[in-house]
């Protein structure tokens, strides 16, 4: 039982860490562009993840866990940092948000295919309701909807609930933190030529809002969050705490309101409450 209590507030917590990564990213990629804001991003997480497992002095993951981290590096570390800030290019950061509310099915969908968790039928009533809801307030977004940014969006929710599944269940043998870390550092001779090859000319156009961006992306989002979220996949189980996400989307509209001043209309409260809402059932019937 404690474990389950300790596995819900560390992912509350991670989701509150999370809930400032779009209106992070749409600051950051009006100065930066999307390839190289996510390849410097994840450098700088690899090399600090780096530091942490010599100076913890962490034993090497093995040969089989290799595929499991590159997955869950495909997912976190590059698909959905990069697929967002090119949907961010196309559309607001609060219409963006919403679509984090499909994440929760996303994870547990590949909680089952890859974490062998089996929720019960009403679970999957509520998760898809939810789903429904944001899917709803995308396809009549008016005229602020962008097909291209919202294809982004949506292939971003699919890798990325891939690389919370895959990263929760090999956290459940090697830890939280130290799967997020070895991901990065699988990912980083990738990254660091990429962030090399299409880092701008000049830095004097990136005002300091972006660098801050910049700096809240690839410290909180790409590691800290993660080293409360992976817990508490672990400690919760996946498709429950995974479901937390729900609440993702609220608080990040309300960051997208206070920092940029983006317009939250009551359409897109009602949707975030609504798929707020199925989270108390979907939790009911996690188990």
């Amino acid at each position: 039982m404690q474990d389950k209590t300790n596995g819900w507030l560390n992912g509350f917590i991670g989701v509150a860490i999370f809930a400032g990564s779009l209106p992070a990213t749409r600051v950051a990629v009006a100065d930066l562009n999307p390839m190289f804001l996510t390849s410097a991003r994840a450098t700088l997480a690899a090399l600090l993840g780096l530091a942490f497992l010599l100076l913890l002095r962490q034993p090497r993951p093995s040969l089989a866990d290799s595929p499991s981290l590159a997955l869950t590096a495909v997912g976190v570390v590059v698909g959905f940092p990069l697929l967002t800030a090119l949907a961010l290019q196309h559309v607001s950061s609060a219409h963006s948000i919403v679509f984090l509310g499909l994440l929760p099915l996303s994870t547990a969908v590949f909680a089952v295919l890859r974490g062998g968790e089996r929720p019960r039928l009403p679970f999957w009533v509520f998760s898809v309701a939810g789903a429904a809801f944001v899917a709803g307030y995308a396809a009549l977004g008016g005229l602020e909807a962008s097909l291209q940014g919202d294809l982004l969006m949506l292939g971003a929710i699919v890798v990325c609930g891939l690389g919370y599944a895959e990263g929760a269940r090999l956290s459940r043998k090697l830890g939280g933190w130290q799967v997020i870390s070895w991901a990065l550092v699988l990912s980083l001779p990738a990254m660091l030529p990429i962030a090399w090859l299409s880092m701008p000319a000049s830095f004097e156009s990136v005002g300091t809002r972006a660098w801050i961006g910049f700096g809240y992306v690839s410290i909180f989002s790409m590691l800290i969050g993660f080293v409360f979220w992976y817990r508490g996949l672990a400690q919760g189980g996946i498709a429950a705490v995974g479901q937390l996400q729900l609440l993702q989307p609220f608080m990040g509209l309300g960051w997208a309101a206070v920092l940029l001043h983006e317009t939250v209309s009551w359409t897109m409260l009602w949707v975030t409450l609504a798929a707020v809402a199925c989270v108390a059932g979907a939790k009911k019937y996690a188990r």
